[in-house]
Order: structure tokens, then sequence, then C-alpha cells
């Protein structure tokens, strides 16, 4: 192309107009400084076990249960060489500036050859020693001494802050290869207990119980820990080997000290190191920043100007005061360091460091003693060469690796804060987190880059909050919803519970209600993957409570979706389990049992259908007779036939007592041929003597359909006694219909029914027989012939003086039959001594 004729993209501006000009970063872990590019949203979807997590920034993570499908892939072993490669991205990043100097382990050669061997023989070893002891060093020679001990070599972690179920985890990701899955609990017991590993830890925090149960997750691998005096020990069945670290000796110390300085000491400052060495005890640490003590001194007597008004990095203007010349020995004007200021020399370092060092110094303060990536100190310091400052630092002493990154060490923070330091530390929390919300939220920046920064953000977060203003509050908020989601991608699930708790409670003291609904519906989210569903359904409670005031439609739907799942999980929806035989309980229907109607009404079945069906006990008064067949389901409502009653029941047996008792009459009457003229036998059309409940099967039909006038008392129709004939009982074989009962009552609660011939008139009625089959329209629920029921035997016509008049067509609702019309023609009064069914 032309180069007098280029377009917008040849000077670093897109088609659209807007600069797309690049800094290039210093290294692959620099922020980008560059124009700000439209936001985008990263949704990530993780498995989780059997769930599938999808990190959603804008309405809150959802998780259901993993399609089929789309299953993850088994973990896969990493090889040794993808071993080691992940081994390196996880060290802290080389500091800028020279290299400094590579320190002998002195005095530790004993220590370390029986470490190995304990390691070798498949023991876990604790090692013991103050902050400052050199555990890191002894450690770092350990590992070394056993790449190839074990199959799946060395891996080292870093157990500041961190949880026995983080470094489960940490052991599972360094040996398996598994992007965006994360195993479930028993999948990664499953897991890690195949791994054969030295795992070395150190700064270990947890002990006790959690310890004991981080060894127990774990039988194949061989553990090296770093830890303080004033851990709690594990138990006494873990059988750990306990290594203790003391201070140096005089002569080691010395000898380290000129190590650190480069050259031989002077009488006074031998003199000075041994009351130094008394004092420290012997602590390595100490004569690494003493002889950070004696190279500033050395500078400052060889260059005065190096370290006056003017910055170190930065160019003497032309009118600055001529650099007075190198001192001799005789004319040193720089004393050496009191023997206060040599056991804690942090502040006398700090002031002969350069500003941007300072700075940086009061960054980490402010983050609790995490030191951030030297890719964002130009940011946070407003220098573009403030990356060197963290070689500065390191080269101190001031420094002290802790897995990843960074931090402040032993002692050191203490130091400081009583320098005063500390004085801005809000401010400075506060732009830090500013920074880091503007970062993690950048489309370039991964979810693992977040993860390595992850203890930084927390510490921002940790010291916005507890300063209860809205403004400060307000800052924490930000950062917390910005970077939640990418921890959450970055399966840095101890990171993210931290900064959602942090976060909900900024939100909170912030009054931003609406992200205080975000942070409880993430919580309950986290729960629900991890297992505590009692935790995840408080939660996802209270954030849809607060969604749904918030008139939040789109979170709400999502927390419901989250909220039945744990239901599902929690076993809300399962169906009873069913019996077995013999061992039938009822189950009881406890919401109607609140509401149970009176006695004098039917009342709904309490009861479930058994599985298997009982011979009913059949309560009644009627002589010994045939079998009856036992009633179909639908036309007796409930079973008495139970191994075990309810007392609940006992005020719905002695109604339906009658029922069941009418019912078997009608079946023995039906199933009897020998019963002299029939007088027994029924009709199909007989109506139920009670009202099907609401919940029978027999549609509901009103019971109170009027009877034509016949001048009888109740709607009967009666006999044809003749006026000689008493008013004597009926005792007939034809049941009395309960529903026509002048006053309402069942007749089937034992008293003695009042049949038509107990009218005192004597006058004769005309006879009237039953309606065939074919004319009924009785509107009870009819008694229907089953298979186990005998068909109803005809009826049988008793000869007469006088022809019977044709029926006359009627739709009464009575069950008598053909036989109380023959008994009515002949004039001949009832049998006595039979029984009727509506005594029983």
């Amino acid at each position: 192309m032309d180069p007098t004729h280029q377009g917008p993209e040849e000077y670093g501006q897109n088609a659209n107009g807007s600069d797309g000009r690049r800094r290039p970063s210093r290294e692959s872990n620099a922020a980008d400084f560059g124009q700000p590019t439209p936001q985008q949203v990263r949704v990530v979807q993780v498995t989780v076990g059997d769930l599938l997590l999808t990190v959603n920034p804008v309405d809150g993570s959802e998780v259901e249960a993993c399609p089929p499908g789309s299953e993850p892939t088994a973990p896969v072993r990493r090889t040794p060489a993808e071993r080691a490669d992940h081994e390196r991205a996880g060290a802290p990043p080389v500091p800028a500036g020279p290299p400094a100097p590579q320190l002998p382990l002195l005095e530790r050669q004993e220590e370390r050859e029986r470490v190995v061997g304990l390691l070798a023989r498949g023991r876990s070893v604790r090692l013991t020693g103050q902050a400052g002891s050199g555990r890191t060093a002894l450690l770092d020679a350990v590992a070394a001494d056993c790449a190839d001990l074990a199959p799946d070599g060395v891996v080292r972690l870093s157990g500041h802050r961190r949880t026995a179920a983080d470094l489960l985890y940490g052991i599972f990701d360094a040996i398996h290869h598994a992007p965006l899955h994360r195993p479930g609990p028993e999948e990664l017991l499953a897991l890690v207990r195949s791994i054969g590993a030295v795992v070395v830890i150190d700064d270990l925090e947890i002990g006790g119980a959690a310890l004991d149960g981080l060894l127990e997750a774990t039988p194949e691998c061989a553990f090296l820990f770093g830890t303080e005096p004033d851990l709690a020990a594990p138990g006494v069945d873990a059988h750990l080997e306990e290594v203790l670290l003391a201070g140096l000796g005089r002569s080691a110390s010395l000898e380290l000290l000129e190590k650190v300085v480069e050259r031989p000491l002077t009488e006074d400052e031998r003199n000075w190191a041994g009351d130094l060495w008394f004092e420290s005890e012997g602590l390595p640490l100490r004569f690494v920043q003493a002889g950070s003590l004696l190279r500033q001194r050395d500078r400052l007597n060889t260059d005065p100007g190096a370290f006056d008004e003017y910055d170190y990095f930065e160019p003497r203007p032309d009118d600055a005061p001529p650099v007075p010349e190198a001192p001799t020995p005789e004319t040193l004007d720089v004393p050496l360091p009191s023997l206060g200021e040599g056991a804690a020399p942090a502040v006398l370092l700090a002031s002969r460091l350069s500003e941007a060092a300072r700075e940086t110094l009061r960054f980490t303060v402010a983050l609790g003693g995490e030191v951030p990536h030297q890719a964002h100190l130009p940011a946070l310091v407003g220098d573009t060469h403030a990356d060197a400052a963290l070689g500065e630092l390191a080269g101190c002493g001031l420094l002290s690796p802790a897995g990843p990154r960074y931090r402040l060490a032993a002692g050191v923070l203490a130091q400081l804060e009583a320098g005063g330091y500390a004085e801005s530390a809000a401010a400075h929390a506060r732009t830090a987190a500013q920074h880091y919300a503007w970062w993690v939220s950048h489309p370039s920046v991964t979810p693992q880059r977040a993860v390595a920064e992850a203890d930084a953000i927390v510490a921002a977060m940790g010291r916005l909050v507890p300063d209860g203003e809205a403004g400060q509050a307000s800052a924490a908020v930000l950062l917390a919803r910005s970077a939640a989601p990418a921890l959450a991608a970055g399966m840095s699930w101890g990171a993210w519970e931290k900064a959602l708790r942090a976060g909900q409670e900024a939100a909170r003291i912030a009054g931003e209600v609406a992200e205080e609904a975000y942070f409880h519906h993430e919580l309950g989210v986290l729960a629900l993957c991890s297992g505590n569903l009692d935790r995840a359904r408080t939660e996802l409670e209270t954030s849809i409570s607060m969604r749904g005031a918030l008139a939040d439609k789109s979170g709400a739907v999502a927390g419901r979706r989250a909220l039945a799942l744990v239901a599902d999980r929690s076993g809300g929806f399962a169906p009873p389990a069913r019996s077995q035989t013999g061992d039938e309980v009822p189950a009881v229907r406890h919401d109607l049992l609140a509401g149970t109607p009176p006695v004098s009404f039917p009342a709904p079945p309490l009861f479930t259908r058994q599985t298997v069906e009982e011979d009913p006990t059949l309560i009644s008064s009627l002589p010994a007779g045939p079998r009856a067949t036992a009633p179909k389901p639908g036309g007796g409502r409930v079973v008495l036939g139970g191994a075990r009653r309810n007392l609940a029941a006992a005020g719905a047996g002695a109604l339906l007592i009658a029922v069941l008792g009418t019912v078997v009459t009608l079946g023995l009457t039906a199933g009897d041929p020998e019963e002299p003229g029939g007088s027994r036998n029924v009709t199909t059309e007989q109506s139920s003597p009670e009202s099907t409940p609401d919940d029978a099967s027999p549609a509901d039909e009103p019971d109170d359909v009027p009877a034509p006038d016949d001048g009888a008392p109740g709607g009967e129709a009666p006999t044809n006694a003749g006026p000689s004939q008493p008013a004597t009982p009926s005792t007939s074989g034809s049941p009395s219909p309960a529903p026509s009962s002048p006053d309402g009552s069942s007749p089937g609660a034992g008293e003695p029914s009042s049949g038509p011939s107990s009218s005192t008139s004597g006058a004769p009625t005309p006879t009237r027989t039953s309606p065939t089959p074919s004319q009924s329209t009785s509107t009870g629920p009819s008694v229907t012939p089953t298979e186990s029921e005998p068909e109803p035997t005809p009826p049988t016509e008793t000869p007469t003086t006088e022809p019977p008049s044709p029926p006359p067509p009627d739709t009464t609702s009575s069950a008598s039959g053909p036989a109380e019309s023959a008994g009515a023609g002949t004039g001949a009064p009832a049998k006595s001594g039979e029984p009727t069914e509506a005594s029983a």
C-alpha cells in the first residue's frame, strides 16, 4: 500500500475511528492499559460433580442437573513435562532488576537428610519453626532432593489462608488436567486417593481434625508441612513425624551476613552482628535484613547523592549542587545501625528505598501484607517504572514468596504499621479496589489471572468493609461484584466465598439491596454446589424475597430454579415408600384430620388403600348364614379389616356399620334361592341407604327426590292389611329406605325401624307393585352385579285371591322389590320372627 495514502488502521485507528494502539506489556501477566473496549458478558459453564454451573455475571449464576450428552470427560493425569510447566506457572514472578545473590543453606544438612529419609519411607513430616527460621529455604532444598522419589513427583502448595478442601483441590489440579470441571466430594476423594506424590505445603494454617482428614484422604502421599509452633497438632493416629527447626549458630550467622554483604566484615560489624545474634536467637531472616542494612550503609558512604532529595532513577538537574566526593574511611558519616534497628529493620530499610518502593509498601500495608503483582504497580503508584520496586523490596529481605505471589516477610507488617505506613491505609485500599474492579472486568483478563490476584482482591475488600462508611462500602461492592464471577470461573471457590461474604456485608452497609440480593443468590448457589442444602435454601429464599420486593423478575426466576433443585436434592418431592405386606400402617392425611367433620356426616376417607386387600370384618346382628361376597372398593368406602385401626376412624365407624350391614344383607338375600316366597330378593335398582361421600366414585345425586303422594307417611307404599289387622311393626324382608325417614336420622344406628304398617289408619289402600327394571328411575347408586356377586333371583309371584291390577308408572326412589308387592297383595301379615335388615 502507498504510505502516502494510509487508512485509519495504519494510523493506529480502527475503521470506526477509535484508537486501537496498544502499549506492549513487559511480561505476560501485565495489565492492558490501552483504550477501553466494549464490555462483554463472560458466561462460563463449569461442571461440578453431576451439576452444570453457568456463571452469569448479570442475573446470577444458574445451576441445573447436568443434561445428557454434556457430561465432562474423565480427568487425565498430567505428564512429567506438564507437571513441570504447571509448577513453573504457579511460582512467584522473578522481580525486575539485578538478580539477588543466592544464599547457601547453612547448618541444615542434618535436618535435610532426616526429612528426606522419612519421606523416602512414606512417612509424613511436620517441620516446625518460628517465622523467619528458614523453613521455606529448607523446604525448597528437600523438594529438589525428592524430585524422583514418588511416581507423581513433587507438588508444591501454599497453605496460607487455605482450608483442607482448598488443599485437596490443589493436589488434584497439580496431578490431573480437567479444564472447567470441579469434581464433587465423592469423586474428588476417589481421585486423590490414587495419587502418589510428595506434597510440600508451606505456611500451613490448619491442624487438628482438619489435618487428620487431609492425611486420611490421601493415603498414598507423603506430606512435608512447614508450620509454626503454635499450630494445633494432629491426632495420635496421624503418624506424623515432628522435626524442630532452631536458629543458626554464631559462626553460621556471621557467615550468612558476609554472604549478603558480599565482603568481609569489619571488627565493629562483627561485634554488632554478635549482639544481633544474641538478640534474635539466630533467626536467618534477621541476618539477611541486617546484611541489607550494611549494603545500604556502604552505598550511602560511597555515593551520598544517590538517595538525596532527587529520585534515584531521575536525572539530576543542571542547577543541582555538585555531588561531594566519596568519603574515606576516616570521614564516614553513616554509623552502624543500633541494636534495636537491627532487630526491627523494616522502617530503616524502607526509608533508604525509592519513593516508588515506599508507595508500594503503603499499598501492601493497606492490603494486609499482600503485595500486588508487579504489573499492577505502575497503575497503582503512578510511575511507569514502579515495577522495579518489587526487586528493591525483595532484595532487602522485606518480602517472602507465598505461592504465585509475594507477601511481606514475618514481622515486617507490624514494624511498618508502627512506623506510620498505615495512616492512609483506607485511601490506598480504595484506590486498589477501584483498580482491581476495572482490571478484573476487562475482557482480556482470564479467570486464571484473576485467581493469581485473589488474595490481594479479598484483602482490599476486607480493609474497606470494617470502616462502616457508605463510600468505602460502595467501592467494596463494586469490586466484589466484578471479581466474584471471575473467581468462580477460575474455580478458586475459597476466594469466591470470601468475596461474596465481603460483598454482601458491604452491600448491606451501603444500602444497595439489589447487590445484596445478588450476593445472597450466589452464596446459595455455592452452598448447593458444595452440598450444604440447608444453607443453600436459606440464602436462596432470602435472595428471592429481596428480588421480589425489587420486582426483579429475571433474578427471582433464577433463584426459584435453584431453590427447586435444592428441594429436589433434599427429598422434598420424593413419594412415600410403599410398606411391605403385613406391616401396613395407615398413612394418615394430617391435612384432613384437622378439619374432620362431625360423626353424623359421612367423613372423607382418612386412610390410603392397602396394597393387599383382606377380608373385611363385618359387624352385624344378622344370624349366621352364607358368607356374602366382599363389597367392591367403590361401594364400601372404608376397609375395616386392617390389622391396625386408627383412633381417627372411631367416629365414622358407627355411622358406616349400618351401610355395611345393609350391603351384606342385600348380598345374602340375593344369593339364597331357598327363602320362602323370595321375600329377600332385590332388584338392581335398589339405592344405597347412605349418600356417597364427596370423593366417592359414583356421581353425587340428590337424595331428596319427591315421591308420589299416596297417603302413606314418609312416602312409603302401605300394605293392604284390611281394617281388621292391628297396627303391628312390619318385619318384612324389604329394607327400609333410610333417606325417606321424616327426621333424617339413619336407621342403621341400632334402632328399630318403623315400617309402613305403623300407620294407625285402618282404611284399605290400593295395592302397589315395584316397577320393573325398565321403568325404574331411581336416583340412588345401583348395586350392579359383578362376577363375584350372584345374579338376583327373579321375583316369585304369590297366588292371590284376585288378579293384581296393572302396575301404574312410578318414579319413586323406594327400594321395595317385587317381593313386597306380592306380600301386600295377599294381605297376610309379616312374619314376626323374621328380622329386618334395618335392625342390623
